[in-house]
């Protein structure tokens, strides 16, 4: 599989070369695979902001510990999740369905239905649990992208959601930051691309039953 040596050759960029930028073709291509990126119920109860203009990315440093990959990093892929789902999100996903699939409404209100008795009902903690852990489904199709294209990436849960929240208006939004990741290009000084990697063996790892 060309996907082993592809995760093989990635790891955590820590030192991004802020002087390479990743190329507007390569951003759809990325952007593309989040968006065919595996979804509970295909809802995609998310969005991604995706930043790079250098003083947005100034004003989110502070808020992640002046971590250097915000910075740095080409571009930063934010993963957020809406902050309560509710109903207009089935019914609009319901309608996608009907106009891709050229199916009638009829035909669709059954699974509709299921989905909003299976959802709308949970408390909102639940949902806003179960719509954050959608966005590292995405956030892994992301790295496995990069690291076929051969763009380096970080995945990063150190910042403060409130305030890159504020920073990037997601409140207005209905929408929390969830993860992100830094993409771009690795720094010739980053020390961790040296490093063996470490991951459990699969004996280990797995249990066949």
């Amino acid at each position: 599989m060309q996907m082993i040596e592809n995760l093989n050759w990635r790891y955590a960029t820590k030192q991004f070369d802020s002087a390479k930028q990743v190329s507007e073709e390569n951003i759809e291509n990325l952007m593309e695979a989040v968006r065919l990126s595996a979804s509970s119920y295909g809802l995609q109860l998310f969005k991604v902001m995706v930043v790079k203009d250098p003083e947005v990315k100034a004003k989110l440093k502070p808020a992640a510990w002046n971590q250097a990959q915000i910075s740095d990093a080409s571009h930063l892929f934010i993963f957020c999740h809406y902050d309560d789902v509710q109903e207009n999100h089935i019914d609009e996903y319901m309608n996608l369905v009907g106009d891709v699939r050229q199916l009638p409404a009829d035909m669709l209100k059954q699974y509709g239905d299921f989905m909003k008795n299976s959802v709308l009902g949970l408390d909102l903690d639940t949902k806003q649990n179960w719509t954050a852990r959608q966005t590292y489904i995405a956030l892994g199709t992301l790295l496995a992208g990069c690291a076929e294209l051969r763009i380096d990436s970080c995945p990063m849960e150190g910042f403060e959601n409130d305030k890159f929240d504020e920073i990037l208006g997601l409140k207005e939004k209905g929408l929390k930051s969830a993860v992100m990741a830094a993409v771009g290009y690795r720094s010739t000084e980053d020390q961790m691309q040296h490093l063996a990697k470490v991951r459990k063996s699969k004996e280990e790892l797995f249990e066949i039953i």
